[in-house]
C-alpha cells in the first residue's frame, strides 16, 4: 500500500525557479528509489532525475546542470529543484516511487497524480 502526491507545480517565466515536492505515505520510505517523470501533451513520457535510498542521484540529458533531486527521509519527501527552466520544460511532472509492501517482496511502482508546470512570458 502507497500512496504519492506531488505538488509545487504552476506557471514561471523562463529562466526562473520552481521547487516541486513529492510526499509518499509508505513505510521504510529510506529503502525506496523515486523518480521524477515528465509528460507533455503529445509526447513520450521521460525520465527526468533519479535518487536512490543510497543517495544517488542521475539526470536525464536535458534537464542535467539545471535541475536538483533531494531526498528527506524523516519527512518521507523528495523535491524537484528547477532552475533556469526552459518552454521546453512545460509537462506535467510526476513522482514514481519503487516500494516494497513486504520487505523480501517484489518491489512495485507506486505513481502520483502529477503536477503541471508551464514556462511561458
Amino acid at each position: 500500500q502507497a500512496q504519492v502526491v506531488e505538488s509545487g507545480g504552476g506557471l514561471v517565466q523562463p529562466g526562473g525557479s520552481l521547487i516541486l515536492s513529492c510526499a509518499a505515505s509508505v513505510s521504510r520510505f529510506s529503502l525506496d528509489t523515486i523518480n521524477w517523470y515528465r509528460q507533455a501533451p503529445g509526447k513520450q513520457r521521460e525520465l527526468v532525475a533519479t535518487v536512490t535510498s543510497g543517495g544517488t542521484t542521475n539526470y536525464g540529458d536535458s534537464v542535467k546542470g539545471r535541475f536538483t533531486i533531494s531526498r528527506d527521509d524523516a519527512k518521507n519527501t523528495v523535491y524537484l529543484q528547477m532552475d533556469t527552466l526552459k518552454p521546453e520544460d512545460t509537462a506535467v511532472y510526476y513522482c514514481n516511487v519503487r516500494h516494497r509492501n513486504n520487505l523480501f517482496g517484489p518491489a512495485r511502482d507506486y505513481w502520483g497524480q502529477g503536477t503541471h508546470v508551464t514556462v511561458s512570458s
